[in-house]
């Protein structure tokens, strides 16, 4: 895979309308790609923060390992169960910008990082756009001890706002709203035991109870 045609399939990728047609279009590229091209990104990423606090570090580098492969394993699974031909709605009306804005970011460097750029980017286009899941993966923390959350049936982003100082990339399509204030999140209604057990650890956190 050159440069050339990473462009062509990120241009064939942007004229998709139906979510399951771009499930099927993104699995067939992902197919491509090697169990260790998986690995080299979490290497990279691993790389990437090996300045920061490294409590962070560790809840981070588990965070985005179980994103990627999960994610992978996904679209896998989709596949082989025929679910794609099956998702006939139409998608987010500014996927298409999506795909443009990756061909741009995909267009010049060695080849070798920029194919790995272009994974990253079509598992995070399927998360958004075929899953409807945030491009940040629920979980993930941020500095100051937020992280993405599921709640009452939406999902929350804490820099879901502040685009110009994370992701800038991902951030306009994601479909994760911004988080409020403390104190204005609910319990999810008809969550599961996990869900609500979640909510109370964080609400626990949040407000640094004593008991």
């Amino acid at each position: 895979m050159n440069h050339e045609i990473i462009a062509q399939k990120c241009s064939e990728l942007g004229m998709i309308q139906k979510r399951g047609e771009l499930g099927q279009a993104i699995a067939d590229i992902v197919f491509s790609f090697s169990p260790q091209d998986l690995q080299q990104m979490r290497w990279n990423f691993r790389g990437a923060i090996r300045d920061i606090n490294p409590e962070l570090r560790k809840k981070l580098d588990e965070t985005i390992t179980a994103h990627l492969h999960g994610t992978y394993q996904a679209i896998r699974l989709m596949h082989q169960q025929g679910i794609f031909i099956h998702m006939n709605d139409v998608l987010f009306p500014d996927a298409d910008t999506y795909w443009m804005m990756v061909k741009d970011r995909c267009s010049t460097g060695p080849i070798e990082k920029v194919r790995l750029r272009f994974l990253k980017y079509l598992l995070s286009g399927f998360c958004m756009f075929v899953q409807e899941l945030p491009g940040h993966p629920v979980g993930m923390p941020f500095p100051g001890g937020d992280k993405v959350t599921f709640i009452d049936g939406n999902y929350y982003c804490p820099v879901r706002g502040k685009a110009d100082e994370f992701d800038a990339a991902l951030c306009p399509f994601c479909p994760a709203l911004v988080t409020p204030k403390t104190g204005y999140l609910k319990p999810p209604v008809k969550g599961s035991r996990y869900q609500k057990d979640t909510f109370l650890r964080q609400t626990f956190d949040k407000h640094h109870y004593n008991g």
